[in-house]
């Protein structure tokens, strides 16, 4: 065991350094094609037992049903030394998670039902359970095949003596003692009045489109506490969309740990095989190169090929840039930032590249600006009630927006599909949750960040706010109530309603325009790009469209709040209050 003042082969300064999971370096161990896993005290006898019992087991469905000893690759090999070598004396796991992100065409299932058979094998614990968990019906029984498979396929026929195949309720039970595999589908019942002591979870980024996800993954670790030995394993492909609710919560923790950021109580082996940021993001693409796509491919020669892979990316690249990103994911783990349909708003292609976080709060974009307008938009209880607030930089003149949204529950109930989305945006700030009893909580939060931009003098006296002309009585009612907007105002008045459909065509021409020159800089936040993302277009004549019927079930509301807010700098309009401005450092001639 290392001393607590010895450096890891990693680099890494650790009071608990022999359990350290960070692998700083992983980059150059891609690259050189060498093992994630970082350099652990592992019980080398028991790792050494559990990787050849694993390598015993044999594929199934394959011509010769080969050994996963010769067919499975290093990486699932990795993760059965980590689990079944960290056991220390006192009976606790010291590896007790892995999150393992591999390509597609990995032999994901099948490796990880060959991991849960070894389990079976190298357990002690009479009557523990073992669950192994599929996103869908369809590959929790390619699971269960593949494991019941491995049994009928030991030549020696030892396998089918010590284990009782129950194909009616995908269960596999040890004779020796009574310990049991169960393969289920991931639903609200799948953690019912369980204490596993391990657990593989298989695709984990489809389960993150599920609305109750994080809270049965929390039930599920919840029921191996009572197990110091319990163990978690996720194995899964990069989400086909930008990463979402719980795949993205354990992913960004992973690769926290990965990167030495996260250190107290890590608690989590990542073996993530992704790129670069650095090369996912630059213009010149270097993972469409197929030189490097080895570098992310640990099953490399076993379940796939390049030849294939470059085959399968010119089909891709052929259906276009949509189709070819939706590929890049699953087969080399580029994470998507921005979904690109092919009836997107053009400024979506811009998006990404005018991100400025520094605007993350309205007080930061207010300080910068010496003008700014307000859009909002918003429609019934199912819907966001989005806000805009554009300003106009005092010394570049550059277009600066920050955006926030509030929900209220009806909308987590009846769209559960983007529920996890949302539930994100609300971690991250940018989203407010009205709950039961706070039915106008939105409204007059909404007000206060109208309030605030009034009271700091950079909102014109006329067109200062533009609005969704449908069900906007009550925000305007609350303004009047707090003096902003009075009937002594002459028409055409501070607030505005803003026509929408076709009307707001130079608001979307315009900003994608600012987007591609570089004169407009937005927060960077997930909702605003989600809602980027969601936007389609619709050429109606002369005019191009995005509406909320255009963008189907997905919402828009504080794009179209931007759009409105867009319509309204184009005034060039100036400070109502020039004296406040004057103070603020602005000069006005």
């Amino acid at each position: 065991m290392l001393s607590q003042d010895t450096k890891t082969p990693n680099g890494v300064t650790s009071s608990n350094r022999e359990w350290n999971f960070a692998v700083p370096n992983w980059p150059e161990r891609l690259r050189a094609g060498q093992s994630l896993l970082p350099d652990l005290p592992l019980n080398k006898s028991e790792s050494d037992r559990a990787v050849q019992i694993f390598g015993k087991l044999r594929l199934p469905d394959v011509a010769g049903q080969p050994p996963l000893a010769t067919a499975a690759g290093e990486w699932q090999r990795d993760i059965v030394r980590a689990i079944f070598g960290s056991l220390d004396d006192h009976g606790r796991r010291r590896v007790p998670e892995v999150f393992a992100m591999v390509p597609k065409k990995s032999s994901k299932t099948t490796g990880g039902a060959g991991i849960m058979m070894t389990a079976l094998l190298m357990n002690n614990r009479p009557r523990a359970e073992f669950v192994l968990v599929g996103p869908t019906q369809e590959v929790a029984d390619l699971a269960f095949q593949q494991a019941s498979g491995m049994i009928d396929a030991d030549p020696d026929g030892y396998l089918q003596k010590r284990f009782q195949v129950q194909e009616h309720v995908k269960t596999i039970i040890d004779r020796k003692n009574k310990a049991r595999l169960k393969i289920k589908t991931f639903d609200l019942k799948v953690s019912t009045g369980s204490k596993p002591v391990g657990i593989l979870i298989d695709e984990l980024h489809l389960m993150s489109q599920m609305s109750f996800a994080t809270r049965v993954i929390g039930q599920l670790r919840g029921g191996m506490i009572a197990n110091p030995e319990a163990f978690l394993i996720f194995i899964t492909t990069q989400s086909d969309e930008a990463p979402s609710g719980v795949f993205k919560s354990e992913l960004d923790y992973a690769r926290g740990v990965r990167d030495g950021r996260i250190t107290k109580d890590a608690r989590t082996l990542p073996l993530i095989y992704e790129f670069s940021e650095a090369m996912q993001i630059a213009e010149d693409r270097p993972w469409a190169d197929p030189a490097n796509w080895p570098q992310v491919l640990p099953n490399l020669g076993k379940s796939i090929t390049i030849d294939r892979l470059v085959s399968d990316y010119g089909v891709a690249k052929e259906k276009g840039e949509e189709e070819e990103r939706r590929w890049a994911s699953q087969h080399l783990n580029v994470q998507i930032g921005l979904a690109l349909h092919d009836g997107r708003w053009r400024g979506a292609d811009y998006w990404l590249g005018a991100a400025d976080t520094s605007l993350a709060k309205l007080e930061d974009l207010l300080d910068r600006c010496e003008c700014a307008v307000v859009g909002g938009d918003g429609g019934g209880l199912d819907d966001l009630l989005g806000l805009a607030v554009l300003g106009r930089d005092k010394i570049t003149k550059d277009w600066l927006l920050w955006a926030h949204a509030w929900a209220q529950t009806d909308v987590f109930e009846k769209r559960k599909d983007i529920a996890e989305k949302l539930r994100d945006f609300e971690a991250d700030g940018d989203l407010t949750v009205c709950q039961k009893g706070e039915s106008t909580k939105d409204i007059k939060e909404f007000c206060d960040a109208i309030e605030q931009v009034y009271k700091s003098g950079l909102l014109p006296e006329k067109l200062g706010i533009g609005l969704d002309p449908y069900a906007i009585g009550s925000i305007i009612d609350e303004l009047a109530s707090r003096g902003i907007y009075t009937e002594a105002h002459d028409p055409p008045g501070c607030i505005t309603g803003v026509r929408q459909g076709s009307a707001l065509s130079p608001a979307t021409w315009g900003m994608e325009r600012k987007l591609k020159d570089g004169t407009l800089w937005h927060s960077g936040s997930r909702l605003m790009s989600w809602c980027v993302s969601n936007a389609k277009t619709e050429q109606r004549g002369n005019a191009v469209l995005i509406t909320k019927q255009t963008a189907g079930k997905a919402k828009i509301d504080p794009l179209v709040a931007a759009f409105n807010a867009v319509m309204l700098m184009s005034r060039n309009p100036e400070a109502s209050n020039k004296l406040v401005a004057y103070e603020r450092g602005q000069m006005f001639l």
